[in-house]
């Protein structure tokens, strides 16, 4: 399949793909022509990118993933424990920015004396 239609069944961009080929991710095979095409096991892939980019990870953590990744899931397998090692690092690193963050609302709860409840409607 050529990228747009990649780009129709995944959600993502033909930039966000081009970027994912860039670093490595994906890699389609070119015509002559120069137009890439991909096969279905890419959507899948792009599909796993997209998750480990929504938890928050670099796509070089991604490419190293990546190669790691047990089924249809992204479920990691027991054969690299480093990965598992870095990716707990990452997780504390994501609980410290949710506890600034928290600590920060409280703050400005307290400047403005109440709890600030944003209603929609």
């Amino acid at each position: 399949m050529k990228i747009g239609e990649l780009s129709r069944r995944t959600g993502a961009s033909i930039r966000a793909l081009r970027y994912y080929e860039e670093q490595g991710l994906l890699a389609p095979t070119r015509l002559p022509s120069g137009y890439r095409v991909y096969d279905e096991r890419s959507v899948a892939t792009v599909h796993r990118i997209r998750i480990l980019l929504s938890a928050g990870l670099g796509t070089s953590a991604i490419g190293e993933i990546l190669p790691n990744v047990y089924d249809d899931s992204v479920v990691l397998t027991g054969r690299c424990p480093e990965l598992h090692e870095g990716l707990a690092v990452e997780r504390a690193r994501i609980t410290k920015q949710i506890e600034d963050l928290e600590a920060a609302r409280d703050i400005l709860d307290s400047l403005i004396g109440r709890p600030l409840v944003i209603t929609t409607g």
